[in-house]
């Protein structure tokens, strides 16, 4: 084992030009370095430079890059069927496919025409590094240099030490990640890393609810891209990973860590084995109207829209409530032409949501997003009340007080003698059983849940609830009501947390659990999910918004509706609680706020 360590990457070979391979050529040769990379005969190396051609051309097509600089960067690469091509290169880094003895095999051939002193890098997503690296005669110049897909557009490197890597490979990897213009995260060599670890138990579970028919894949992937912001649903990016290398990370991560949460659900297997391995294949979850493309061909079954006759008579909303999320509702409804009739406990406290509401609007207009008409219109549609008689005009009448069970019900029981007998009845309960708001009621049948996500008046998406006594028509009078104030609707069952919080918070407790674990820090994890997943925010960012007396709340929720010892909250978690780090509101969560 030579102590000697190149000190700057110069050249980079590359083995296996496929979907990564080449992407990772592509994004190295455009930052001015020389790139040799072999494949398996010479119709793998053509393909090989097509697929960098092809995306070269689509940067000039949009403007990003002109003919001579294509012309440039491809003629820094050099493509190759011999071994012996890899031999003068400061850096060689092994894309071939996730199968262990594959990079075994590709590892021990490298280490054989390699330089003495030549960094050898996996762009393994999954695999233990160090079952890799002993294949080698130099393991301490062995790292694992995990790119994202499509890497020359995603950001995030994990730079993946072993207890091994020496630290100048570690220092100059990491530099060469800077000057590609990448942002590298060091971690251990632990199956999944960062972003992997945490993002593939989440659509695991996204798969999940698919599979059982809790939720349609259409509403699955509309709820995380309308409630969580997230660029892409959960069944769709399984489709983009492709189905089949989805079943081989998760088998990799499940042999270390014994979770069933890392147990690929047997759709993925079927669908594996029948050759529906997602984009690349031109069907997974979803067809495609050609292999690799993202135009999806609709299902035949894809549900109509909703008919807006169903509420055709409606005139009035009544909402119940003083706080943030029932003084967004008030606003969305009267912005939508509908009467509103806004019930506090005072009527000060009512008055006030209609202040709130103005003020709102008033930066509305200010920004010329609403006409000054239109906001005097809409305030003048609402009214401020104290009394539960004043909402028997309402059409539909929206329960938005503290997620309290024994509130909720209350509120139901006494709301029922005072409403029209065709009232529907909805709840904004983000976790708690619906049917018990239901059947607190005299109209059970009439009571649907309506999640509208904070702050009501921006956030797009509203979960629809059904329980088993939820009328069909009700449903499709809630769809209906969803539509008309502007709103995305998915349709889901009544179970804690629905869809986007069963999703999502199972992800942020799990990223506690790595931060305890001292796998990474705080910022790295957030960065790692942010650039690696393309996440609008980090775990641990986004816990400090929501507030982590209301993240350790759900989870226990969740834990208590699934029983699954993977929902156990993290003791760090419940510390932080317990000492008053709740986030942005209390100046100090996971981060200190001034």
């Amino acid at each position: 084992m030579s102590d000697q360590v190149v000190s700057e990457i110069r050249k980079v070979g590359i083995v296996g030009c496929g979907t990564m391979g080449s992407g990772i050529a592509e994004i190295v040769a455009r930052n001015g370095f020389e790139v040799a990379f072999i494949d398996i005969d010479g119709a793998a190396v053509d393909r090989g430079f097509i697929r960098i051609r092809a995306s070269l051309d689509r940067q000039i097509e949009r403007g990003r890059l002109d003919e001579p600089e294509r012309d440039a960067i491809l003629g820094r690469i050099h493509g190759d069927t011999e071994w012996e091509s890899l031999g003068d290169c400061d850096l060689v880094i092994e894309a071939v496919p996730e199968v262990l003895q594959i990079k075994q095999d590709t590892f021990h051939r490298i280490d054989a025409v390699a330089r003495p002193d030549a960094i050898i890098a996996t762009n393994t997503s999954s695999l233990p590094v160090m079952d890799i690296a002993v294949h080698t005669r130099r393991p301490n110049r062995v790292l694992g240099f995990h790119f994202f897909n499509p890497a020359p557009v995603m950001k995030l490197i994990e730079l993946v030490r072993t207890v091994v890597t020496d630290e100048a490979v570690v220092e100059t990897a990491s530099a060469f990640a800077q000057t590609i213009g990448k942002s590298p995260v060091v971690v251990g060599d632990r199956r999944g890393f960062i972003a992997n670890q945490l993002l593939f138990p989440y659509l695991n579970q996204a798969v999940w609810m698919v599979e059982g028919g809790y939720a349609t894949k259409e509403d699955v992937d509309a709820a995380m891209r309308f409630g969580a912001g997230l660029p892409m649903g959960p069944i769709s990016l399984t489709d983009l990973v492709g189905v089949d290398t989805f079943v081989g990370i998760m088998e990799a991560i499940h042999s270390q860590f014994q979770d069933t949460r890392f147990a690929p659900r047997p759709i993925l297997s079927q669908l594996a084995a029948a050759g529906f391995t997602g984009r690349k294949a031109g069907r997974g979850f979803y067809t495609y109207d050609q292999p690799g493309s993202s135009r999806v061909v609709p299902d035949a079954d894809v549900r109509e829209p909703a008919d807006p006759q169903t509420i055709a008579g409606w005139q009035t909303i009544g909402v119940v409530g003083t706080g943030t999320m029932a003084g967004g509702i008030v606003e969305v409804c009267a912005k939508a032409g509908f009467d509103v009739v806004v019930r506090g406990r005072s009527r000060e406290k009512a008055e006030a949501v209609v202040a709130q509401v103005a003020k709102s609007m008033q930066k509305l207009v200010d920004k010329e997003r609403l006409s000054e008409e239109d906001m005097v219109a809409a305030l003048q549609r609402i009214r401020p009340t104290s009394e539960l008689l004043d909402l028997a005009p309402a059409d539909l009448v929206i329960e938005a007080v503290a997620e309290d069970l024994a509130v909720k019900k209350e509120l139901f029981a006494e709301l029922a003698p005072h409403l029209k007998p065709d009232t529907v009845l909805s709840t904004t309960t983000s976790s708690l059983p619906v049917i018990d708001c239901a059947m607190a009621t005299d109209r059970p049948d009439q009571v649907v849940g309506l999640h509208f996500f904070n702050p009501a008046a921006i956030m797009k998406l509203v979960e629809i609830v059904t329980t088993v006594r939820t009328d069909a028509r009700v449903v499709e009078q809630a769809r209906a009501f969803v539509d008309r104030v502007g709103k995305v609707g998915v349709l889901c069952g009544d179970r804690a947390g629905f869809i986007v919080n069963t999703l999502l918070f199972p992800y942020l407790n799990d990223a506690v659990k790595m931060l305890e674990s001292h796998y990474a820090t705080a910022e790295e994890i957030d960065t790692a999910m942010k650039l690696g997943a393309a996440y609008p925010m980090g775990p641990f960012e986004l816990m400090d918004v929501v507030g982590l007396d209301v993240t350790l709340a759900i989870i226990e929720r969740l834990r208590e509706e699934y029983r699954q010892p993977s929902y156990e909250p993290a003791p760090l978690l419940r510390h932080m609680v317990d000492a008053g780090f709740l986030g942005r509101k209390a100046g100090r969560g996971f981060y200190v706020y001034t």
